[in-house]
């Protein structure tokens, strides 16, 4: 049919779309067959993550010292040590205070007279060395003082015979209970009392070097059989040497008492011989050392 209206302007026709160009045909995916897995009874739970634990941490960095706090301890252990020993001595000094007045006036005065020696000793080497530097012939002077150390030295090495006041111990043993440390601790006494020169049954010279061994009955010194009765002889002040004896818990009491049941006596005298000599022997190895002014 024509347009009845001719002056109309004609509409412009509509554009086509335009034609999308056909994808291709995706292949039909082919289902997979399901696998019948194990399940588990109850679900397994996912494990929590671990929180840091900061007071664990600085109780473990606590533990790790430092290089001064190892040197504090090490410090702090050697007191402790040390407080330890002293309280060891001072419970070992407690005897003491259960000990005797008698018995403290004994070591009172033999503190006394070792401290009268010492200083006897050192009024000798200050005389000797005020002779040696005024003396006009100082060769001479120090060639006799030197002979007279060398008769000193002979004496308290056995080697010389000497003579002077002293004390004569004589010990009984009937039973022959008496052992070599009953007769060391004889020796040991006279020592501490100043003795200079001791001799057992005169025919055996006790040194520094002199070993006693059991051998009953009887004692073997320096290899020697000596047998009751024992008699000591010593040299040094009697007095002295005297009190040492018969010092409570010492050399009388020891002997006289349960354990051995003997006999002792102990005189002082002016004048005690001890003739009895100490063959020294030849040393292997040691040789005398040059002197440092050669």
């Amino acid at each position: 049919m024509a347009d009845e209206n001719p002056d109309r302007p004609e509409q412009p026709a509509k554009p086509e779309p335009p034609v999308q160009p056909e994808q291709p045909a995706k292949p039909e995916q082919v289902a997979k067959p399901a696998v019948d897995a194990p399940q588990p009874a109850t679900p397994t739970p996912m494990p929590k993550p671990k929180t840091p634990n900061l007071a664990l941490r600085r109780l473990k960095s606590g533990f790790k010292p430092s290089r001064g706090q190892a040197i504090v301890a090490v410090v702090l252990a050697l007191v402790a040590c040390v407080a330890v020993v002293q309280v060891r001595v001072n419970r070992a000094d407690d005897g003491y205070q259960n000990a005797r007045r008698e018995d403290l006036i004994a070591i009172l005065d033999g503190l006394g007279q070792n401290t009268r020696r010492l200083e006897s000793e050192i009024a000798d080497l200050e005389e000797r060395k005020n002779s040696l530097s005024s003396s006009a012939d100082k060769a001479q002077t120090a060639r006799e003082q030197a002979e007279a150390q060398v008769r000193t030295l002979g004496i308290l090495a056995g080697t010389l015979p000497a003579t002077g006041p002293g004390v004569r111990i004589t010990l009984n043993d009937p039973q022959g209970k008496m052992t070599s440390s009953n007769l060391l601790d004889a020796i040991e006494e006279l020592r501490d009392a100043g003795a200079e020169a001791i001799q057992i049954n005169g025919s055996v010279r006790v040194v520094a070097s002199t070993d006693f061994v059991d051998d009953p009955p009887g004692i073997r010194i320096d290899g020697q059989k000596v047998n009751s009765p024992y008699v000591i002889e010593a040299i040094g002040e009697s007095h002295n040497l005297a009190e040492a004896a018969n010092f409570p818990g010492g050399l009388v009491s020891e002997v006289t008492g349960p354990q051995v049941g003997g006999t002792a006596e102990v005189n002082e005298l002016t004048t005690v011989p001890i003739a009895a000599l100490h063959a020294p022997e030849e040393p292997r190895y040691a040789r005398p050392a040059p002197s440092p002014t050669k």
